[in-house]
């Protein structure tokens, strides 16, 4: 049910190809529109599946974005305290069956914790001396951190783990992977692009966060308005009294969506933003 522009009391974006334009800027109209409700009262959070470290500075310094819930949900952070409000991590029995899962193939994983993200070294270098043509290597050689064995990072970090992705270059490959996973249990599988899946725990969503932070606040879903493009952002986009989808976002988030919005490079998020929430 939408709910009336004026009630909307909680803004939750997520960045890639929502808020962020594909060439990962923002938009000054982007930027104006959320410094406009910040204004009016509105808690603008960013909803990411980045890691902390990786959120890019031209979001860090938008007046009025304070909290962001980042690794899919896993964590929520006080930018301006740097204090971590909530947090929700995988089992770390769990984390052993997954190990023991990813060891018998060779795709590439990302293990998220800490506030980092880190990848094997031999992948790393892959993507730095020949760039991928489905992953961006600008982004992947600044947000990652190359060490010798991520899976031997994954056991010694088992109890505090945010998220886990993992790439693939065929969808057959994606699909099978699933179907392993499904069978471990207790765990979330979603997915930001259409290449990975990431792995978080039992109840770990940036809905579940959103909700944390809401009663934080004394905000309902009805004030809520949500901006996405993945599935990993559907829950908080079915949940929000606004679900807004930009119009290059999966068909699952178009479907749940209250509103389609122009796209990521077309100022769709501000475009939103004034329609619902600014006066």
């Amino acid at each position: 049910m939408a709910a009336d522009r004026k009630k909307i009391r909680m803004i939750a974006l997520d960045l890639d190809d929502t808020t962020l334009r594909t060439d990962k800027s923002m938009a000054e109209r982007t930027e104006k529109a959320l410094a406009g409700a910040a204004e009016q009262g509105v808690i603008v959070v960013v909803s990411t599946g980045r890691v902390l470290n990786s959120l890019p500075d031209n979001v860090k310094s938008v007046p009025g974005i304070r909290f962001v819930i980042n690794s899919n949900g896993a964590c929520i952070n006080d930018l301006e305290t740097g204090e971590t409000l909530y947090k929700n991590f995988l089992d770390p029995e769990k984390v052993g069956q997954i190990i023991d899962l990813l060891a018998q193939y060779d795709f590439p994983v990302e293990v998220f914790t800490g506030g980092e993200a880190y990848m094997n070294e031999s992948d790393y270098n892959k993507i730095k001396q020949n760039p991928s043509k489905y992953r961006s290597a600008e982004y992947i050689l600044w947000s990652r951190r190359p060490v010798p064995d991520v899976l031997e990072l994954l056991r010694l970090n088992a109890d505090i783990i945010e998220n886990i992705s993992v790439n693939f270059r065929k969808p057959e490959e994606k699909n099978r992977m699933r179907e392993l996973l499904a069978e471990i249990g207790g765990i979330t599988v979603t997915s930001s692009v259409y290449y990975n899946i990431e792995i978080g725990g039992p109840n770990t969503s940036k809905a579940e966060a959103l909700r944390v932070l809401m009663k934080r606040f004394g905000i309902s879903a009805e004030e809520l308005m949500a901006c996405g493009d993945s599935p990993n952002d559907a829950a908080m986009v079915e949940m929000a009294g606004i679900g807004v989808a930009v119009a290059n976002a999966h068909e699952k988030i178009k479907q749940i969506a209250d509103h389609i919005t122009d796209s990521n490079d077309n100022d769709g998020v501000a475009k939103a933003i004034e329609k619902f929430v600014l006066t």
